[in-house]
């Protein structure tokens, strides 16, 4: 089987082989197409497709991508975005003080950041906030969480060795405890932030995790390892620009290095799936059949990842491997913007779990019509997939649509009540 499931000659009546099967795009795509097509015909318990709204909604994707990226050079839609909020160019910082070490140095260095960034990066709720001393500015939100994780980066807070403080490492990660995070996120009674434990944790066990893969993230036990794991086969790191990398090897090597850490509890038999839920009407082969994956953050993270491979000189191609992100901004401008609908509205009102069978199907249907939006907006705007690949018109795009839109109609509120475990929205 190829790295990025084209080829799926599994044992799929084993729990091995069907959780490798369920680890592709491929399979996430294969069975979001399923619940549309299913929806679309009048057969959903949950949701109405409106087809007739998508080319409104792409329209207001295009326009407003047009309007925050005038010139139409619209980067991925990742965490170095976040970074970027309040119109500080943080990284400049970075790039300063990391300047001194070789191209692969910085690269492992950028990759820790990102994704305890990411693994930190759940919904914040809607009354914490973070101050950034040296900008004066207050963030929020997906932006203030970005902005704390950096700052708390910088300082240290993930690394063991204080002569380094610019690395992530499994024993500073291990011994990471709710007070210091709470202490650098300036969280306290008057500033609460959602599921402060329940992110410690997912840090412990990440650094349980790289801890014991040492072949992949290095004695350390550094997300940067990834980068030699991956860049190391094709030729010395030292020449980076030399290596290409597939986007969907990044996403393949976090999901069998990481699906361990997820606090879902969703196994096959002994193997954990992450996020990948159940849904009666999934059809598949073996011990697939009933399962729907969808891997939001690992995506989120690969996304991520995209930018520290390029900058140190590794062409990513298949970037359009990675499906849409199915949280609630994406799904959120889909039902604002009435491409979906509750056959019952009262549905709104209550709040819901990541495993509940209408949230699935929620996020089912968003991966699979962001791929069919994706090329109407690339020809309202007149563009090809090569210049306006998923990666951008995701932050162009659909999910800032999909936020312009929540503000309006609920303060930033989204349509429907998740309760969030901090890994899936």
């Amino acid at each position: 089987m190829t790295f990025d499931g084209t080829s799926l000659e599994l044992d799929t009546g084993h729990p091995e082989g069907a959780a490798t099967a369920l680890r592709t795009t491929v399979a996430v795509r294969a069975r979001a197409r399923q619940l549309l097509e299913r929806a679309r015909v009048g057969a959903s318990r949950w949701f109405v497709v409106n087809d007739d709204a998508l080319q409104g909604v792409a329209a207001d994707v295009a326009a407003l991508t047009r309007q925050r990226y005038p010139d139409l050079r619209i980067p991925f839609h990742s965490r170095w975005r976040h970074f970027e909020a309040g119109g500080v160019d943080r990284k400049a910082e970075l790039d300063a003080r990391l300047a001194p070490l070789d191209p692969p140095a910085r690269a492992r260095a950028m990759i820790d950041l990102a994704l305890v960034s990411v693994l930190l990066d759940a919904g914040a709720g809607p009354d914490w906030s973070y101050l950034e001393t040296s900008s004066g500015q207050r963030f929020a939100r997906s932006e203030g969480l970005g902005v704390a994780s950096w700052h708390a980066f910088l300082g240290g807070l993930f690394s063991s060795d204080p002569a380094h403080p610019l690395q992530v490492d499994a024993v500073g990660l291990r011994s990471l405890v709710p007070e210091r995070l709470a202490q650098a996120f300036q969280v306290g009674s008057g500033n609460p932030l959602v599921g402060l434990d329940g992110r410690v944790l997912l840090l412990r066990k990440l650094g349980e995790a790289l801890a014991a893969q040492p072949e992949v993230f290095g004695p350390q036990g550094r997300p940067g390892g990834l980068f030699d794991m991956l860049i190391a086969p094709l030729g010395p790191t030292g020449i980076a620009p030399t290596a290409t990398v597939a986007a969907h090897d990044i996403l393949s090597q976090l999901l069998m290095s990481l699906s361990g850490i997820w606090p879902a509890q969703n196994t096959i038999g002994t193997q954990p799936l992450g996020d990948c839920w159940r849904h009666e009407a999934v059809t598949g082969p073996g011990l697939t059949a009933g399962w729907m994956p969808f891997h939001k953050l690992s995506q989120w993270l690969t996304y991520s990842l995209l930018e520290p491979f390029q900058w140190a000189g590794v062409h990513v191609d298949g970037i359009d491997a990675l499906t849409g992100l199915p949280e609630y901004r994406n799904g959120g401008l889909l039902l604002d913007a009435g491409v979906l609908a509750l056959r019952d509205p009262a549905l709104a009102q209550r709040s819901w779990q990541p495993g509940d069978e209408l949230v699935v199907e929620w996020r089912a249907l968003t991966v699979a019509l962001l791929d069919e939006l994706a090329p109407i907006v690339r020809a309202q705007l007149g563009v090809s997939p090569a210049q306006l690949p998923l990666a951008c018109v995701l932050e162009g795009g659909t999910w800032a649509m999909g936020r312009v839109l929540a503000q309006r109609l609920r303060g930033g509120l989204p349509p429907l009540q998740i309760a969030s475990d901090g890994t899936v929205f």
